[in-house]
């Protein structure tokens, strides 16, 4: 046992420093090479080849008609608005600012179980919400001043993002209970598919691949196998052997990696864009982000 809590501790490391590097990585071929939308598109649509293929020839199991709906709703939030949000956002916005603001997504977490599961929000959890709350809306606000590359309105789709994606997370509780995760996450994807495609055909449609480059393709490739597939994957084994509050303390780790990335494209790279990316504001805001979601995190103590 202790040996896969190792493995699964090993497994949400790499999934954190996949998702930290996502977010210079992803924005470095947008609006150049393709359109946020068509990214979106070729994103899920490779993904459900994938996870379906996985289904197919390892989980062999259907679900309840009086489910769907649920799955419908899931692949709305965690798949079509929130990866729409997403790549809309960085398209806009600073790496870093994206970073720090997907780490308000336990504290809103928190808030929509408080209204859907209807659970107790302590006084503690409360003063960790604020906080958090605080840092992550003073940073949304302030990329509209920001120099670099902030945007207040990259930053408003990444909170959205963030928004639908906590969402997803409440609302996919019970399926994640009832069925295999692989047999979830098929179907969420599926229905993502189904409800961007209206929205993002055209966009492929008129992408110039022959303009894409090895690094077009490189890029690409990373966001479908290793931020999609591989990263799911290794969250998913971790949460048969870690409690869901030790996976979410490693969101902790994606603003130090995007940090780490933006600063080596800044001053080694030399690309000069992201220069001004990191200072001192950005870094309070998202200490009081981490701080506040470090208090909700953190366990309460057992009277004895």
């Amino acid at each position: 046992m202790i040996k896969h809590i190792y493995k699964a501790h090993l497994a949400l490391l790499g999934a954190n420093l996949i998702y930290g590097a996502n977010y210079i990585i992803a924005k470095g071929i947008m609006p150049e090479k393709i359109n946020p939308n068509a990214f979106v598109f070729i994103r899920l649509a490779c993904c459900v080849l994938l996870f379906w293929g996985i289904k197919f020839l390892f989980v062999k199991e259907s679900v309840e008609r009086k489910d769907i709906l649920r799955l419908a709703l899931c692949g709305l939030l965690g798949a079509a608005a929130n990866m729409l949000f997403f790549f809309h956002g960085i398209n806009l916005t600073s790496p870093v600012d994206a970073s720090i603001i997907m780490t308000v997504t336990p504290v809103l977490v928190l808030v929509f179980s408080f209204f859907i599961l209807k659970e107790r929000i302590t006084k503690k959890k409360l003063i960790g919400i604020t906080i958090a709350g605080i840092g992550a809306i003073f940073l949304i606000l302030y990329g509209n001043k920001a120099a670099g590359t902030s945007s207040l309105l990259g930053n408003l789709f990444v909170f959205l993002n963030a928004t639908c994606y906590g969402f997803y997370l409440v609302i996919v509780k019970t399926l994640m209970k009832k069925y295999n995760a692989i047999t979830v996450i098929s179907w969420m994807f599926l229905f993502g598919l189904l409800f961007i495609s209206p929205f993002t055909l055209n966009d492929f449609a008129s992408t110039n691949f022959e303009t894409f480059t090895i690094n077009t393709y490189l890029v690409i490739g990373y966001v479908v196998l290793f931020t999609t597939f591989f990263a799911y994957l290794f969250n998913i084994y971790a949460l048969n052997y870690v409690s869901p509050s030790v996976t979410s303390s490693y969101i902790y780790l994606q603003p130090v990696i995007s940090f780490l990335m933006v600063s080596i494209y800044a001053y080694v790279l030399m690309k000069d864009e992201y220069a001004q990316d990191i200072n001192l504001i950005k870094i309070l805001s998202c200490l009081m982000v981490v701080i506040g979601v470090y208090i909700i995190s953190k366990p309460s103590k057992k009277l004895s």
